[in-house]
């Protein structure tokens, strides 16, 4: 059993406020008023209400943090060594379509560093969290990367370019070099949630092209502290900055990275 400091309880309870009102909506789906912000992306009434909940609470209870939403973009708060990083609404198009999987994703930089993560999916109840140095957890159960060693023994996530949207030949070329050699390779649209399923050992890792800094932030903390590697696809630490990611445990991940360079000749 391990109990959340202080912070994680703000991020958490911030998190679960969120919830409430993604929940109602999700059990009503006919009534969200949907907008079309681009070709196959689109945007909520659910999406805004659950960042504003969101802002409110962290705002509440640590004044003047920086702050990075999906929906509002980028806030200068008073305190320029804390900034938040939040999707309120990870999995967005799953959540349109009543694909129960979809996420709430809240990170905490700190002088460049994430150091507190939270990651909540509000229909299966399944809080992720993690601070820098104190490991990763689902609940009150501890995480660990997945033991397996054998890239064709893996199973991997992965997110496929949709219309108007990321590179689709590269990821074909990915796709082929990786595909014939592992057990599985998975889509399930929640980049978040890939990512936190690579820390509980679902998935022995995941690779994905063209992402925001919220999509990441939280997992990248997640999986590190679970005890596994993620780098970008040049195999740097610049993730966030890329928006390119390749996470899975100490021996998958060097063997996806290298999977994805030949793809790239």
């Amino acid at each position: 059993m391990s109990t959340q400091s202080a912070l994680l309880k703000v991020m958490s309870d911030a998190a679960r406020k969120a919830a409430r009102g993604l929940n109602r909506d999700f059990g009503e789906l006919a009534e969200l008023q949907v907008a079309k912000k681009a070709p196959a992306d689109f945007v909520s009434a659910a999406d805004l209400k659950a960042e504003q909940a969101i802002f409110e609470a962290l705002e509440k209870a640590r004044p003047g943090y920086g702050f990075l939403g999906e929906e509002r973009g980028m806030i200068e708060g008073t305190d320029k060594t804390h900034t938040w990083i939040v999707d309120p609404l990870d999995g967005t198009t799953n959540f349109l379509h009543a694909i129960p999987h979809f996420a709430i994703n809240i990170a905490l930089q700190r002088e460049g560093a994430i150091v507190a993560a939270v990651t909540y999916n509000p229909v299966t109840n399944e809080l992720f969290w993690a601070e820098k140095g104190k490991g990763a957890f689902v609940n009150d159960k501890r995480l660990r990367v997945a033991a397996r060693t054998r890239m064709e023994e893996a199973v991997l996530a992965t997110g496929i370019p949709f219309m108007g949207h990321g590179q689709h030949a590269t990821f074909l070329k990915e796709l082929h070099q990786i595909s014939q050699r592992v057990a599985g390779v998975r889509r399930f649209g929640a980049a978040a949630l890939d990512m936190a399923w690579v820390a509980a050992g679902r998935y022995d890792g995941y690779w994905e092209r063209d992402l925001h800094a919220w999509d990441l932030a939280a997992g990248i903390l997640l999986v590190t502290e679970a005890g596994g590697r993620v780098t970008n696809a040049n195999g740097d630490e610049d993730v966030l900055g890329t928006g390119s990611v390749v996470a899975g445990n100490l021996e998958i991940q060097p063997q996806l990275l290298e999977r994805l360079r030949q793809a790239a000749k």
